[in-house]
């Protein structure tokens, strides 16, 4: 492709998945992580990384030398942890994404994909859709609502590209360090044989395997689309005790499935429409969740026998 770009948080799940994805095709990637929470495992021994922080204007400095685009995953990514920490969560994924957005302005890097999730529309009756009013019910939802606007901010103002990717609830491949759902029941079945259900179960979510997400970034890269929101997900909703049922049936081994308190700020029901997606940029999910959760769980496996 031809394209320099640089991945924040590219050694965590969804980083290195891209990583590898955006390597293989062809195009030249840097990686910009401060290794918090992601793993020099997951990646590539050749890959060029800087170890820094995007809170932290000199190492942003450093990273954007010579880039052309910008793929932003870095942030603070739960409900629980905003809750805990909501100045964190404020810090890192509002200052840090200014920081970002102002390298663009001031390098003239014309595009900028930011990961964003269902969690700034909080209070809606799903389908999520881009049109609908947000309303956030965290402090994670409102920090990432306020890196959206400053993408849209900087799209209307400077021109830079920025195209903001709301993902669904993601699973695949590097993600055994994660406490998403996917990730934590294939954990807790790896270890114990057992998985606990938070709340009744009833709750649903729009599974999306994180192959068919790095191809949407790929198609945003290199696009000439800029200050547009899209819904990355596969428009199906399935409640947590059908997902339990699903991976139980996928390993073929009994499991011991427990109920556990609900959650604070959790989203009851929860699921997209793809019709923008599909529209502008061409896009819709290819895996099925039964393929690829047997994926999902082939991997797990894996790692957990050479680690």
């Amino acid at each position: 492709m031809g394209l320099h770009v640089l991945v924040t948080g590219g050694a965590g799940f969804v980083g290195a998945n891209v990583v590898s994805a955006l390597l293989d095709a062809g195009f030249d990637v840097r990686i910009l992580d401060n290794f918090s929470t992601g793993q020099r495992d997951y990646l590539p021994k050749d890959v060029m990384i800087i170890r820094g922080d995007i809170l932290n204007k000199s190492d942003v400095e450093t990273a954007v030398s010579n880039i052309d685009a910008i793929v932003h995953l870095a942030a603070q990514t739960g409900v629980i942890g905003s809750i805990e920490d909501p100045y964190h969560d404020c810090q890192l994924n509002i200052v840090g994404t200014l920081n970002l957005l102002e390298a663009c302005r001031i390098h003239n890097i014309k595009k900028f994909v930011y990961a964003s999730s269902n969690a700034p529309l909080g209070k809606q009756s799903p389908p999520a859709t881009e049109d609908k009013a947000p309303l956030p019910i965290s402090p994670y939802g409102a920090s990432k609502l306020a890196g959206e606007g400053y993408c849209l901010a900087y799209h209307g103002s400077w021109g830079v590209n920025t195209v903001v990717l709301r993902f669904a609830n993601l699973y695949g491949p590097f993600s055994i360090h994660k406490n998403s759902v996917v990730a934590q029941f294939l954990k807790d079945i790896v270890e114990r044989g057992e998985i606990t259900i938070d709340g009744d179960g009833e709750q649903t979510r729009d599974f999306i395997y994180v192959k068919d997400l790095c191809d949407v970034i790929i198609k945003a890269l290199t696009s000439d689309i800029g200050g547009e929101i899209f819904q990355i997900a596969t428009g199906k909703e399935t409640s947590i005790q059908e997902l339990a049922q699903m991976i139980q049936h996928t390993i073929s081994s009994p499991i011991s499935i427990k109920q556990g308190p609900g959650r604070q700020g959790d989203i009851r029901k929860n699921y997209s429409a793809i019709s923008k997606v599909k529209r502008e940029l061409n896009w819709e999910p290819q895996v099925s969740l039964e393929e690829g959760l047997r994926a999902t769980y082939s991997w797990f496996t894996k790692w957990q026998q050479s680690h």
